[in-house]
């Protein structure tokens, strides 16, 4: 007789198109089904569509006469790379995972942070 107890084991597929992307933060809502979106996006500077530049006597490039959009130097764009939409059940599902793994992050954080602490000291003990 087995040891073993009763397990189900998933494995993992990829899409040959699979790439993960980096993003710094969120936007979604509630769906009128009761559904949570969530599109993630990387939040960045505008890059122009044109920019415009005196030309010097010389036959030099001069200063900037004009930059399309014209609130260029005034906005920021949010990329949206990709979004989900999750039932009610699945979001607290991973909201609790996520707890979990903020507690693992942390857990890293404290002790680096001690041994980073640990190797000032010792520093400053074989240089007194």
């Amino acid at each position: 007789m087995s040891d073993k107890k009763n397990e189900l084991k998933f494995k993992y597929v990829f899409d040959n198109a699979y790439n993960p992307v980096y993003v710094n933060g969120a936007h979604g809502g509630v769906t009128p089904r009761g559904e949570l979106v969530v599109n993630f996006y990387l939040e960045r500077q505008p890059l122009p569509n044109s920019i415009s530049h005196e030309i010097a006597p010389n036959g030099s490039i001069g200063r900037e006469s004009a930059v399309e959009p014209a609130d260029l130097h005034h906005s920021f764009v949010r990329y949206i790379s990709s979004g989900v939409v999750l039932s009610h059940q699945t979001a607290e599902e991973i909201h609790f995972w996520l707890g979990e793994k903020l507690k693992e992050m942390e857990a890293i954080e404290k002790a680096k942070s001690a041994m980073d602490s640990a190797a000032i000291s010792d520093k400053s003990r074989f240089t007194h």
